[in-house]
């Protein structure tokens, strides 16, 4: 009987594993040093942070979350993940330049990183694990968890199971809802690139620029565009006036503007689900207003940005990943032609404006939160980008860049000055301006 019990205390666990989504498989094959694949959601609190409960609190959410407890592991043909299970990553206070590649072996295998600095909590998550969306999910809840620790009184009235907004789903969405013999629908035409002095190898510069939402939608209406259109439209505008100088150019200003695309195909998934739509304006006359430009972004974005299309786009993507003939390539193979694809298909954008949305947060802890930012890393011929997030009135309009100057951001603020929106900017150091 004894030796039956022995034997069952050393049957060994089965660990868990999964598959990466269609979108992730990308990332591992182009992230290094360069070009990291990592972004950055932060939530600024109304207090101190006190690393020892942010610790605590990672320590307690991880293994609620399958889909950031997990390592990437090489296999044979394909990329996947496997069930960590190391002890959370260590949390520490920010002292480097954000968005820096993760490298699992010195961040106890995580593909994630977790800082603090004054009142902000940091999240850092290498782009193959989830989206911003995924990216939301696990802050809230690593927030919350935060909070109870320090404010007793909360975990009381709140209990410490997950929010009933918080989804757990590991549903691979784009396989669910491709649809075969889908035409290809991205762009491979050259876009024009911004070219500009660059800050010193692995420097970072980030500006954020807070605003209010009702102010901001009141001036997007008096263009007839919708919030999203008319922020694109100026990042689109303050390249032409500072770049092109508003004059015709042999190339078009182009913007990858992701789309989620939870709410058009009734999913919930934490992994990946977006795609890349792009903003088009193509300088041809001898001078455009902005109102021109405005309607020129408005009518590219909304006649791509429909369910049929948007199915085109992942749809394509997927048959290639369902193919037979491509399961048995090695993978090393695999890599070097997914580089080689991505390098054709970088330099087709000017540069990447995403929007993370309106972040909701439970009542019980407002009062205990300030603000939400966000943004996202360099890639290849993007040396500028901006992120959105907006929490209750306020909207932070970040870039990051690897820009010496910052002129496309000097443009864009003030432009939407200019249109009587009053616009705080904060920068991280790197421009004093």
């Amino acid at each position: 009987m004894k030796d039956k019990q022995k034997a069952k205390k050393h049957i060994p666990r089965q660990v868990r594993w999964d598959k990466l989504d269609n979108t992730a498989h990308l990332f591992p094959s182009i992230a290094g040093e360069s070009m990291t694949n990592v972004y950055r959601i932060s939530v600024t609190l109304t207090e101190e942070i006190q690393k020892e409960y942010l610790q605590q609190a990672l320590d307690i959410v991880l293994p609620k979350f399958d889909g950031f407890n997990l390592r990437l592991r090489m296999g044979v043909f394909w990329y996947y993940f496997e069930e960590n299970g190391k002890r959370a990553p260590k949390v520490v206070e920010e002292s480097m330049f954000p968005c820096r590649y993760i490298r699992q072996n010195k961040n106890r295998s995580y593909l994630f990183r977790v800082t603090y600095y004054k009142r902000r909590i940091n999240l850092e998550v290498f782009h193959v694990l989830t989206d911003g969306m995924g990216g939301i999910n696990f802050l809230r809840e690593l927030t919350y968890q935060y909070l109870r620790l320090v404010h007793p009184q909360l975990g009381e009235q709140a209990g410490n199971s997950l929010s009933e907004d918080t989804s757990l789903s590991r549903e691979d969405s784009f396989v669910r809802n491709y649809k075969k013999g889908k035409p290809s629908g991205f762009n491979k035409e050259k876009a024009y690139l911004i070219k500009e002095d660059k800050l010193p190898a692995g420097e970072f510069g980030v500006m954020h620029g807070r605003m209010s939402v009702t102010q901001l939608k009141e001036v997007a209406h008096r263009y007839g565009a919708s919030l999203n259109e008319y922020l694109v439209s100026v990042f689109v505008w303050s390249v032409y006036m500072e770049f092109l100088h508003g004059i015709p150019g042999g190339r078009p200003i182009r913007i990858a503007v992701p789309v989620n695309l939870r709410p058009f195909f009734d999913s919930d998934t934490t992994k990946n689900f977006f795609v890349m739509v792009s903003a088009e304006f193509r300088p041809t006359e001898e001078s455009y207003t902005f109102e021109e430009v405005v309607q020129i972004i408005c009518e590219s974005l909304r006649s791509q940005i429909n369910k049929e299309h948007l199915e085109d786009l992942f749809s394509y993507s997927v048959s290639n990943q369902m193919n037979k003939l491509m399961r048995p390539i090695p993978l090393f193979l695999k890599n070097i032609a997914m580089r080689l694809v991505y390098e054709k298909s970088a330099v087709a954008n000017t540069s990447t404006v995403t929007n993370i949305g309106n972040i909701k947060i439970d009542e019980l802890y407002q009062p205990y939160i300030e603000g939400f930012d966000a943004f996202i890393a360099m890639s290849k011929g993007q040396s500028i980008k901006g992120t959105i997030c907006s929490y209750g009135d306020t909207l932070v309009f970040t870039f990051s860049s690897i820009f010496s100057e910052a002129l496309v951001q000097k443009a864009f603020f003030r432009k939407i000055a200019c249109d009587g929106v009053e616009v705080r900017i904060e920068t991280n150091g790197v421009y004093y301006e």
